[in-house]
């Protein structure tokens, strides 16, 4: 590979979703933990969301099948793999390689990208930057969460909130007024304890009493006051840095924590709600995974049009915030399609987190 001078940005050339067959709704979740739909639906949005009988990496595996089959790429075309991610397979060795062996790509860089919720619009960035330099060397960026294996489900304010997911997409060369137009990301480190699991990883005691017990600490009105904030200067900075106006974004495609998030990130920027893509009350929070897997639900339900300018914005633990702008290709089809489905499981919503329901409630203080 060369190094291409005449730096051309990157477009998504294929995308791709995977979403656990399991739904996990609001009125399941009243029957473990004193909450209802009236009051989740309220305070978040959501309505429902999956729940994952498989690991991290096979739900990005079958995204990512399908974002190379609207590419009309194979994996072997791939030079990059980043996997976005909050919760790996495993630490040692990066999930990313452990996805790159089982699309059978044998000579990709691969690695994680840790960033919490806003890790596909880092990952986008990374993405933008490789197709510059080297643009026969297309680049997959796949955002993949398993979130529900971390929550204590006896604990409404955080067990409400999230799902398991995956999306991807295939960036490659644009045409001279395409791809990504501008980005802009950031963290506001100080704030960072608001969202955080603090004693997991090598700060964690393995030689205490109970090594595999840790703690989601989330602070929900900071959490708001943060993301608002973040997302609407990450927002407004990147149109300043395109040298576009709000009215000039035909599609914002946020990231899904909170409904009410989402409407305060819109109205802070004026726009209106037609322009603004929502799937929370399906999926609930899927962390990295809920901007591509947006994308590839706009362009399946006919909302990207050929040249749409489309904002992306999302925020997360960090605390993390970024927004990219991107004009939209001529082909808003996919190539092809991707018959890839996750292994077979009768298990519900409900059987699936019976096990961790029991644990939590029989552990010790």
């Amino acid at each position: 590979m060369g190094y291409y001078r005449g730096m051309p940005n990157a477009q998504i050339t294929g995308w791709g979703k995977c979403l656990p067959p399991a739904v996990l709704t609001n009125d399941d979740l009243a029957t473990v933990m004193d909450t209802s739909d009236e009051w989740i639906v309220e305070r978040t949005g959501i309505r429902e969301r999956r729940i994952s009988h498989v690991d991290t990496s096979e739900l990005g595996l079958v995204a990512a099948k399908r974002a190379l089959a609207a590419a009309g790429r194979d994996a072997d075309d791939i030079g990059l793999l980043i996997l976005c991610s909050a919760s790996p397979d495993l630490l040692i060795p990066n999930t990313a390689s452990r996805l790159q062996e089982r699309l059978g790509n044998k000579q990709a860089a691969a690695f994680d990208l840790n960033s919490g919720c806003t890790g596909f619009v880092y990952g986008l960035k990374v993405a933008n930057d490789h197709i510059g330099n080297y643009p026969d060397s297309p680049v997959l960026v796949v955002g993949a969460e398993r979130l529900t294996w971390y929550l204590d489900w006896t604990q409404r304010d955080t067990a409400v909130l999230f799902g398991d997911g995956a999306g991807a997409a295939v960036f490659e060369p644009a045409e001279p007024g395409q791809g990504v137009i501008e980005t802009h990301l950031g963290c506001e480190a100080a704030a960072g304890k608001a969202l955080m699991v603090a004693d997991f990883g090598t700060v964690m005691n393995r030689f205490g009493p109970d090594p595999t017990r840790f703690e989601l600490m989330f602070d929900g009105r900071e959490i708001f006051r943060q993301a608002v904030k973040g997302m609407a200067l990450a927002c407004q900075t990147v149109l300043a840095k395109a040298e576009l106006e709000v009215a000039d974004i035909d599609l914002v495609i946020p990231h899904q924590a909170n409904e009410r998030i989402i409407d305060a990130l819109t109205n802070r920027l004026g726009m209106d709600d037609a322009r603004v893509f929502k799937n929370i009350a399906q999926y609930g929070n899927t962390s990295s995974a809920t901007i591509p897997i947006g994308l590839t639900e706009a362009l399946e339900q006919g909302r990207v049009q050929p040249g749409a300018t489309i904002l992306m914005v999302a925020f997360g633990a960090g605390l993390t915030w970024g927004a990219a702008i991107m004009r939209w290709g001529d082909r808003t089809e996919a190539l092809s399609t991707c018959i890839a489905e996750l292994p077979p499981s009768n298990r519900t919503g409900p059987g699936l987190i019976a096990e961790a329901i029991e644990f939590f409630r029989n552990a010790p203080n």
